[in-house]
């Protein structure tokens, strides 16, 4: 097998895109244990990518960008790159790759630029694909020696998000020695269909007390709008909006027991650590869980098996919201406590 000393990574794009990015780098570890793995992204990933062991370098597409273009690019070529995998497609990153005398270019077919940019060329369309994203990931690494499919159960075990800090103090006293510590994060920045706070507020009207202790997290904006659904009519609610980093969240679902979500990076993050995380989601491709549904030993997802297409371009989606708080803590009622 061809060895190659640097391969990069390209996934510019959320959270939860470069969380199922992750797997990736596991399978191209151990294809090629001594290739040091480069992962090509924006700034505000670059916590998730530096937690991967599977990872060797992170490079700042936003520093590239701010850098102009004589000295992007020598920036690019400095990092002497054998092959690129463009996952998530960029013209500009296609374009860049190829004055940098990248030898190996692979990128799906159905960027049109992609036909004068890349040299390996996938048949690869993601949005009427039957395949999973993570799934349609890794079919990008087939010419590089992987398999051409892989199960979902099997994914999970090439995340490798494994350098996670602990939480600090403050936040490990609030964890429940006795009770479930379960985080809701109940608003996605418009990334997802979401389920809506009156429903999150009838979870929490039956949801045991004596069983679950609930923490909700957020930006400080969706917070407020939290807040008279949530907080202020649960005072055993514990607030962590607007409070948290991105480190500081991720050390502390590593510390928790589980999430709950719609279709969110936290969600994904909490699957990949091997947490119990429940997603909430719309039947409507390609949103549906088919492509993006959490993927990891505990994690599971909730959506009614319906044909949704009326929902398509309002903002609020009626199918996600009729999944009942009753059929939710259902599902919460099968987790187990994992943390003493």
């Amino acid at each position: 097998m061809t060895s190659y000393k640097n391969i990069i990574i390209s996934r510019t794009d959320g959270i939860g895109d470069v969380v199922l990015a992750l797997p990736m780098a596991g399978v191209l570890k151990e294809l090629y244990p001594e290739s040091n793995i480069i992962f090509l992204g924006r700034d505000y990933t670059k916590v998730i990518i530096d937690s991967c062991k599977h990872i060797d370098r992170f490079i700042s597409w936003d520093n590239i960008v701010k850098s102009g273009e004589t000295e992007g690019l020598n920036q690019f070529r400095s990092i002497q790159a054998d092959v690129i995998i463009h996952v998530f497609p960029r013209k500009s990153i296609a374009e860049i790759a190829k004055k940098s005398g990248i030898p190996l270019r692979i990128g799906t077919s159905h960027r049109h630029y992609h036909w004068h940019t890349c040299n390996r060329l996938v048949g690869l369309s993601r949005r009427r694909s039957i395949h999973h994203e993570a799934q349609l990931n890794l079919k990008l690494l087939v010419s590089l020696g992987a398999k051409k499919n892989f199960n979902l159960a099997e994914i999970p075990k090439y995340y490798g998000l494994s350098k996670i800090c602990s939480p600090d103090a403050m936040l490990k006293s609030l964890l429940s020695a006795e009770k479930f510590n379960l985080i809701i994060h109940p608003s996605s920045k418009g990334s997802a269909r979401e389920w809506g706070m009156k429903n999150y507020q009838g979870l929490l009207n039956i949801l045991p007390k004596e069983k679950f202790k609930v923490f909700i997290s957020g930006t400080e904006e969706e917070g407020l709008v939290a807040k008279p659904f949530l907080m202020d009519k649960f005072p055993d609610v514990v607030d962590l909006t607007g409070k948290m980093s991105l480190p500081e969240l991720i050390s502390f679902i590593s510390a928790a027991d589980g999430l709950l979500a719609a279709s969110t990076g936290p969600l994904h993050i909490a699957a990949a650590l091997g947490k119990y995380a429940l997603g909430l989601y719309a039947p409507m491709r390609p949103i549906h869980p088919g492509r993006w549904a959490p993927l990891g030993e505990n994690a599971t997802f909730i959506v009614k098996e319906k044909y949704c297409s009326r929902c398509r371009h309002n903002v609020r989606c009626e199918c996600i919201e009729s999944i009942t708080p009753a059929e939710v803590l259902e599902k919460l009622g099968q987790f187990k406590k994992t943390n003493a």
